[in-house]
């Protein structure tokens, strides 16, 4: 487990920086994954290690349990032809390889308990590794959101929202003149247009009176003139 330990110290010590807002976010978490899963490189190569050393010294018991098998039918075999010192040598070197042989069974055992250590944590620190990809990725996002967070609250911070509603009010209001005195104007321009019109009708009815009055009047119509009167008839009248 100190293994792992020290995996997590290291982890610990990345949040921290994280927290503390030396480093960017996203670059402490990618490198704190990559370093996770260095380790665990180290860590299967370790279990790789454990494994070959464990069938080794297996191979080793084996070699060493069989011949002592080996020197004990020799040393029966010689007690069977009446032989007893050869079998009692026989016996001298079967013990040999069978304390070699006990010692490696002792040694498979152990190195066994290891490599299921090495295998548990290699498995622990996978599906550590596992969560931290996922949480990366969670914490990645996050902070990405709070960047563009703090950069728009940046941008309307510099924005005067009093000065740009007051700049609208004032346009609004200048466009609303603007639209009244062009009101005004075609006002103007009709009436004037009208009186024109009015002055031409009204004209035109004054003549039309004086042709009717003319057509009444004199017997010639509207092409004969009026009558001169005598003056010198005026005069012997008086």
């Amino acid at each position: 487990m100190g293994f792992l330990d020290r995996v997590w110290r290291v982890i610990r010590a990345n949040i921290n920086t994280l927290i503390s807002g030396a480093e960017d976010p996203e670059k402490v978490l990618e490198q704190t994954v990559t370093d996770m899963q260095n380790d665990l490189v180290k860590l299967r190569q370790a279990v790789a290690q454990a494994i070959a050393t464990q069938k080794r010294t297996e191979r080793q018991y084996s070699q060493a349990q069989s011949t002592a098998d080996e020197w004990y039918r020799r040393a029966q075999l010689a007690l069977q032809k009446g032989q007893e010192n050869l079998a009692r040598e026989a016996l001298t070197r079967r013990k040999s390889y069978q304390e070699t042989a006990t010692a490696m069974k002792v040694q498979v055992e152990q190195q066994k308990q290891v490599m299921e250590r090495l295998k548990q944590n290699m498995r622990q620190l996978e599906q550590k590794i596992s969560e931290a990809k996922l949480k990366k990725n969670m914490y990645i996002a996050r902070a990405r959101s709070a960047k563009a967070s703090e950069k728009l609250n940046e941008i309307l911070g510099t924005v005067n929202t009093g000065n740009a509603l007051s700049a609208f009010d004032r346009m609004e209001e200048k466009v609303m003149q603007l639209e009244a005195k062009s009101e005004a104007i075609a006002e103007l321009g009709t009436d004037s247009l009208e009186k024109q019109f009015a002055s031409f009708e009204e004209g035109n009815d004054i003549e039309a009176e004086l042709e009717a009055m003319k057509a009444e009047i004199l017997p010639g119509g509207t092409n004969s003139q009026l009558p001169i009167q005598d003056s010198s008839h005026l005069r012997k009248t008086e």
